[in-house]
């Protein structure tokens, strides 16, 4: 079923029966990997595509019978097994960035605003980080690669993004500056400063001239967060 042109049915068995059945695992597999990588999908050759699911298919071991858990299997062939020089230099950071949006759209968790103040002021208060925000670092511009847009060189910066879930289930995405970043960086697990101290910190760390620029900026950041549900509110 794995390799059917290597490995040929036992005597006794139909052959044209297991190659329906084969066919029907291949294109079952190949049909959900397809659907969860989509930009993946898109930016490789038919011809190339085919050969790689069917390498995974006889190659990869599965640790789950799950279909919603196949992506994470096909994340870890691409990482540890796949061997080709042919690959973009991007081709991991583009699945492992489809990835985190289809486990962020299947995570089982609810956005709650218990004991958060939805209105609160984010300066004054303690900003609340929704848990359905993943902050996000690569390489490459993941969220801009399309079969009109396949670079052939690094960029000389990283690309920081964060993927979320608002209430009504819609994914999002958004690219970050360095202030923004770091806010989310300094929102994460933040149980003690304000808005107003956090951004303070920031200021400090990038060493800026004006840290009331960094805090009316950075006001302008959360209170974009607060309308996305990356912020929830305060404490």
């Amino acid at each position: 079923m794995r390799d059917p042109d290597n490995a040929p049915a036992p005597e006794g068995i139909e052959q044209r029966r297991v190659a329906i059945y084969a066919d029907l695992i291949y294109r079952n597999i190949e049909s959900f990997i397809a659907n969860s990588f989509p930009v993946l999908r898109k930016i490789t050759r038919n011809d190339d595509w085919h050969k790689m699911i069917r390498d995974y298919v006889n190659r990869h071991i599965s640790h789950t019978p799950y279909f919603p858990k196949m992506p994470l299997e096909f994340l870890n062939y691409l990482e540890s097994e796949r061997d080709s020089d042919n690959d973009p230099e991007f081709y991991f950071e583009l699945a492992h960035y489809e990835w985190i949006e289809s486990q962020l759209m299947l995570d089982q968790r609810q956005i709650s605003f218990d004991g958060i103040d939805q209105e609160g002021d984010l300066l004054k208060g303690i900003p609340q980080l929704s848990p359905l925000v993943i902050p996000l670092a690569y390489q490459w511009p993941v969220h801009r690669l399309s079969p009109d847009f396949l670079p052939d060189e690094k960029p000389d910066l990283p690309t920081y993004l964060i993927v979320y879930r608002d209430r009504n289930y819609e994914m999002g995405f958004m690219e970050l500056n360095p202030v923004s970043a770091k806010l989310i960086e300094e929102l994460t697990n933040n149980n003690e400063k304000s808005g107003k101290e956090i951004l303070i910190s920031i200021a400090e760390q990038l060493n800026h001239p004006d840290p009331d620029i960094v805090i009316q900026g950075g006001l302008e950041i959360l209170n974009d967060f607060r309308t996305k549900d990356v912020v929830l509110g305060t404490r």
